[in-house]
Order: structure tokens, then sequence, then C-alpha cells
């Protein structure tokens, strides 16, 4: 493993963290640095992630779990079996402006798992769609889904609250 030195901004966020840790018993305390105020610490990309949601809203990790295990309810369902990759796109976005237009939280987006060898061409294709400006507004998270509703296949996704324009 190569060694190297910390950059500034990592010394800075170690001060940052460590400033209230008191030394052991018997053990002094390493001298201050005096001077100019230590830079300001990068906010961790997962608050910048947050922050940068509409409102400052992100998924609490609650939610997330939930999300995850399987455990919200699912307002609606859309299978995207035997459809093309453009008959797939345009449903997919017709259903999440729909179904978060009607208030709903959860939905189930089912792509298959593929067939043979190939990991499905929905399979990959849709989590790109979910995560692309025309549904980012809409969509908080996603997350595989649970072996009883579709497994591999198919796709928990987390809408968010629909607020009403005013």
């Amino acid at each position: 493993m190569v060694s190297r030195r910390p950059s500034e901004t990592e010394r800075a966020l170690w001060r940052a963290e460590t400033s209230d840790v008191l030394p052991l018993d018997g053990k002094a305390a390493p001298p201050r640095q005096e001077g100019a105020p230590p830079p300001q610490a990068p906010v961790p990309a997962r608050r910048r992630a947050s922050a940068a949601a509409p409102g400052g809203i992100g998924l609490d990790r609650r939610s997330a779990l939930r999300l995850k295990r399987g455990q919200m309810a699912i307002a609606a369902r859309l299978d995207l079996h035997g459809m093309t990759q453009a008959e797939a796109h345009a449903a997919l976005l017709r259903f999440i402006a729909g179904a978060h237009d009607k208030g709903a939280r959860v939905v189930l987006i089912i792509t298959g798992k593929g067939s043979g060898a190939s990991d499905g061409v929905l399979r990959r294709a849709v989590p790109l769609w979910l995560a692309a400006a025309d549904c980012r507004a809409r969509v908080l998270a996603t997350a595989p889904a649970q072996p009883k509703d579709g497994g591999a296949g198919a796709l928990y996704v987390l809408l968010r609250r629909h607020r009403a324009l005013t």
C-alpha cells in the first residue's frame, strides 16, 4: 500500500472531528496550531445529495430500509414484459407521471430478468431512465424488489410527495 500525506482539507476535517476529544489520563494534549482558522471541512457526499433535493428533503434511513425490505405498500404496478425499449420508456414516463399526480408513494416496475446469458435490456435501462431528468423530479429513491414482488426482475420506486402548485 502506498502511503501519502493528507491534504490540507483532510487535515482540517480531522481537526474539526477531533476538536472535542480529550487526552487520556496522564497524557499531554498535542500542541494547538495557531494562525489562520482551518478551512471549512467539505460536506459529506450523502449530505450534499440530500441538500440538493428540492426543499432540502432527502430519504431518511428508516424509510430507505423499509423500501429495500419491501415493507411499504405498493400503490401501482407496471409490467414492461414484451415491450420494445421505446414502448417501455414511453410507458414508464406516463406511468410515473400518472402515479405521482395521483399521490402514489411506492410503485413497482417489473422489467423481467432477461433471458439466457443476457442481463435484460429493460432491466439495465429502467434505472437509467428513472435517474434521467424527465423522471428525477418525481422519483425519490429506487431499490431492487424482494423475491415476493419479482426479485431481481423488478424495482421498487419511491415517489416524491405530490405538492400542489400554488
